[in-house]
């Protein structure tokens, strides 16, 4: 017997919605964090000193990838949450084709 299952359009809205706000979140985050981890921070944090440009340039470089990571996950987000709210339409006119379908078509 097979698994049977329903998709409820009304509960992926709420998910794909869920998407959308750790997107911006995750975006806004995403700012803060650059603003604070530019290399103009880096260096006044580290100062100018010859030995400590190897490390200055490690954290500038880590703070880079770790933004454009970040950055690509907020896009992931939100391309999750629009797919999720296409499903979601999708899934409601196709209940409602089936409803009209079995109240013997519109009139």
């Amino acid at each position: 017997m097979p698994d049977e299952f329903y998709i409820d359009p009304q509960e992926m809205t709420k998910l794909a919605n869920a998407f959308d706000t750790r997107a911006y979140d995750l975006s806004s985050a995403i700012k803060s964090f650059q603003s604070k981890t530019d290399a103009e921070q880096i260096h006044d944090g580290f100062g100018f000193l010859t030995e400590s440009e190897e490390v200055t340039s490690a954290y500038i470089e880590l703070a880079s990838e770790m933004s454009e990571s970040l950055g690509k996950l907020a896009r992931h987000f939100d391309e999750m949450g629009q797919a999720l709210k296409t499903n979601a339409k999708n899934s409601e006119a196709s209940d409602d084709a089936l409803t009209d379908l079995f109240k013997g078509g519109k009139k």
